[in-house]
């Protein structure tokens, strides 16, 4: 079935690459949830726990606890809401934005190898396919931008 192979065929290209970026990016080992959290923080500065969790499709007890995982190695900062005590606001430290930055560009060099190897044709392909893919997400995420 299509899905199937789809499906599989993704968290093989996922898995390939999360392996490969944990020895190429230094650091405390970050777990896929962590780095999900982080990226959120970057695209949305200020953006509270309740919010991140319903980006990321987390219980915000779940959230709660990458937070705190995040704050203590030094890649996020929590802070009180100026307009209101009760929210909890997130910001990226200095080392999770370098983090982010290294490990962007060592998954662009890795995948950007792998894909040097490959035919025109394929890269064509793969061109093809991504508007496509994308379109997927957005179905089965119920259209919400993530």
């Amino acid at each position: 079935m299509l899905g199937d192979e789809l499906m599989a065929t993704t968290a093989a290209l996922r898995r390939v690459v999360r392996r490969q970026l944990r020895s190429a990016v230094s650091g405390p080992p970050l777990r896929g949830a962590q780095v999900e959290l982080l990226q959120v923080v970057e695209r949305q500065p200020g953006i509270g726990i309740a919010r991140a969790g319903c980006v990321l499709h987390l219980a915000a007890n779940s959230v709660s606890t990458l937070v705190n995982q995040l704050i203590d190695i030094g890649m996020l900062v929590r802070q009180t809401a100026p307009d209101d005590r009760r929210v909890a606001q997130l910001w990226l430290t200095e080392a999770a934005t370098q983090r982010l930055a290294a490990w962007r560009q060592a998954r662009a060099d890795f995948v950007g190898g792998g894909m040097a190897a490959l035919s025109v044709a394929d890269h064509q392909a793969l061109a093809r396919a991504l508007p496509a893919l994308r379109a997927l997400a957005a179905a089965l995420d119920g259209g919400e931008e993530r």
